[in-house]
């Protein structure tokens, strides 16, 4: 089917469905990492790995075709329960904050986790609309080796200090209203997507 990979994933009300954005170029074992131990320790339904059109805050002029990406994004993925799609691409999305915002309108009833790793929590007060962004959906961060220090000590982390819900209540977090995050720790690795295309010859 044309553009089936711009197409909205099954979703009902009160399934519970962490979002995982990101270039994805490439997808690897890290990233399917961290989206395992969200499913389990948020006790989520499906996790959506939202494959970007381009990020506002990377340089794009290299970055593979968005089908190219999504289609080794599921092979990454294999048959866990992770549904990959280029919706930004259909909404014409530009930030993170107008894809939630449309997700959320499009979607009533589905309890959605934002999800990223430590490494971009350091950055999150640059993102546009941080805090929007912490107000509309509680967020999951996964801890990644070499950022567990800067995102903890980041604005964000201290803006967001109070509304911290407990490692051992992570299970909770989809049922939390916002704004609400929690910090999982677990086993990590050490695999990137940049480390990744170094090695490939592709930076």
């Amino acid at each position: 089917m044309a553009n089936e990979h711009l197409r909205l994933p099954p979703h009902a009300p009160g399934l519970r469905i962490g979002l995982f954005g990101g270039s994805f170029n490439p997808a690897h074992d890290g990233h399917l990492l961290a989206s395992l131990t969200a499913l389990r320790r948020l006790q989520l339904d499906r996790i959506w790995w939202l494959v970007t059109p381009g990020n506002p805050l990377k340089d794009n002029a290299r970055l593979p075709p968005l089908a190219e990406r999504i289609r080794q994004a599921r092979d990454v993925a294999g048959s866990a329960r992770i549904d990959v799609t280029g919706i930004e691409a259909r909404l014409r999305t530009r930030y993170t904050a107008d894809t939630l915002r449309a997700l959320k309108r499009r979607c009533p009833g589905v309890r959605f986790v934002w999800i990223m790793g430590s490494d971009n929590l350091a950055g999150f007060h640059r993102w546009n609309e941080w805090r929007a962004i912490a107000r509309m959906m509680p967020i999951a961060v996964i801890d990644r080796p070499g950022s567990t220090h800067s995102a903890m000590a980041s604005p964000a982390a201290s803006w967001l200090s109070r509304w911290r819900v407990p490692e051992s209540r992570a299970a909770t977090l989809a049922r939390t209203a916002p704004p609400a995050w929690t910090f999982l720790h677990g086993r990590r690795s050490s695999l990137s997507s940049t480390m990744l295309r170094r090695q490939a010859g592709r930076d």
